[in-house]
């Protein structure tokens, strides 16, 4: 099953740099390490870079252009992104997301949570072996969505859809 992977929308990204999904004003910060998973072009920040830190609900923004009601499945967390804007993802699997512990929720098409993953760093990390899983849980035609997730701090990372 084709699926292309989705970094957050540029226009979705405008106005979380305003006010984020919590109704807040995002954080800037100077990102003096680097190192933060950035979901505006899915890639780690730099020594130096200005991020924000701001909420996000993934299931509510694709609610909103699918008329699907994710209900009690909705969640609002934490997501880095660079404080002005990006060239975006390259295409493919950001095999820079990838982490210790990750997990692959996969939503029907009325928003409701179908199935999920769990993957250690190195199956996270691993573009072919993670892209498997990503064609075994389209291979299902409940699938409409697939969320993956940072299982200890349970942020965002990115979102895989039919192509």
């Amino acid at each position: 099953m084709e699926f292309e992977i989705r970094a957050i929308e540029p226009a979705v990204l405008d106005q979380l740099r305003k006010t984020d999904d919590a109704g807040r004003e995002p954080r800037v910060i100077a990102d003096e390490e680097g190192g933060a998973p950035l979901r505006c072009c899915l890639r780690r920040s730099a020594p130096g870079e200005t991020i924000m830190l701001v909420s996000y609900a993934p299931l509510r923004r694709w609610a909103a252009e699918t008329g699907a009601d994710p209900g009690p499945y909705e969640e609002l967390g934490p997501v880095f992104v660079h404080a002005e804007p990006c060239e975006g993802p390259e295409p493919g699997y950001p095999e820079s997301m990838g982490g210790p512990h990750r997990v692959m929720r996969a939503y029907r098409p009325d928003g409701s949570i179908l199935d999920g993953h769990l993957l250690d760093g190195g199956r996270s990390a691993d573009a072919s072996a993670a892209s498997a899983l990503l064609g075994e849980l389209f291979d299902d035609p409940g699938v409409a969505v697939v969320h993956m997730r940072a299982v200890e701090f349970g942020c965002f990372m990115f979102e895989a859809r039919r192509a």
